[in-house]
């Protein structure tokens, strides 16, 4: 397949430079992967940016949960999309929903405003929407660039009729990218059946802490998950999904 996109979902350093040696075409930079991403700091791009050269589209979603957030919430959110184009991101990640499940185009609007010329990616809150297809037709009219989405199922193998039906509504107007579950197997299994050509996925492997002390009963937040793994791309799991999709 020529003109693919794989982007690599990372929140780390060493995550970012694994995903572009694997072949990645773009980064979704995030901070807390761990819990579906949050917001990264501004810092963390700008080391990004000084050691990589691939596009990074910046997570901007300011906690876990919902899609559906305070005036406080989304100040928050519509300052960010300002200073992470001032920063020089090349595109934002965002949603915003409205307590009934439609997208919440007045906010969304104004974000848009803000984006400018940056790239902008409608992000899985699509997926907890009321309905997709008419929550696409909103996001063109918006002016989106992407759509991310698992077809609105916890795995996109699950979700591929959905998925199927939306990639033949793109129109050359915007474009469904896959994700949730991609792997390069994944990808060898719906890409034929979708005909999509974006995907999403972290190519994620868990690594042991190198704390050799560590201190029992105490925990720093969730106490189902351990302190002591740490979540990093794998290359190589990005350059089997790269080279499904050459040979595709």
């Amino acid at each position: 397949m020529k003109n693919y996109i794989l982007e690599a979902c990372v929140d780390s350093v060493e995550s970012a430079l694994a995903a572009q040696d694997g072949g990645a075409t773009r980064l979704e930079l995030c901070s807390n992967l761990i819990i579906g991403g949050t917001t990264p700091s501004p810092c963390l791009f700008e080391e990004i940016r000084e050691l990589s050269e691939i596009r990074t589209h910046i997570l901007i979603r300011p906690r876990f949960g919902d899609f559906c957030y305070t005036d406080y919430e989304f100040h928050v959110i519509r300052r960010e999309v300002r200073n992470f184009r001032k920063l020089g991101a090349d595109g934002v990640v965002i949603g915003i929903l409205r307590p009934d499940g439609m997208l919440d185009m007045e906010r969304m609007k104004i974000l848009m405003e803000e984006a400018g010329d940056m790239s902008v990616t409608l992000h899985r809150a699509f997926d907890v929407c009321v309905d997709p297809f008419e929550a696409m037709e909103q996001a063109k009219e918006l002016g989106i660039d992407t759509i991310l989405t698992s077809g609105q199922k916890n795995h996109c193998l699950d979700g591929r009729d959905t998925l199927k039906k939306l990639v033949e509504c793109e129109d050359g107007r915007i474009t469904i990218q896959v994700g949730s579950g991609v792997d390069a197997e994944t990808i060898r299994q719906i890409q034929p059946y979708t005909k999509a050509h974006a995907f999403h996925m972290s190519g994620k492997q868990n690594l042991e802490s190198a704390m050799i002390y560590r201190k029992e009963g105490v925990s720093m937040g969730i106490p189902s998950i351990s302190e002591f793994e740490i979540i990093r791309t794998e290359k190589d799991k990005i350059r089997q999904a790269c080279q499904v999709l050459e040979s595709l």
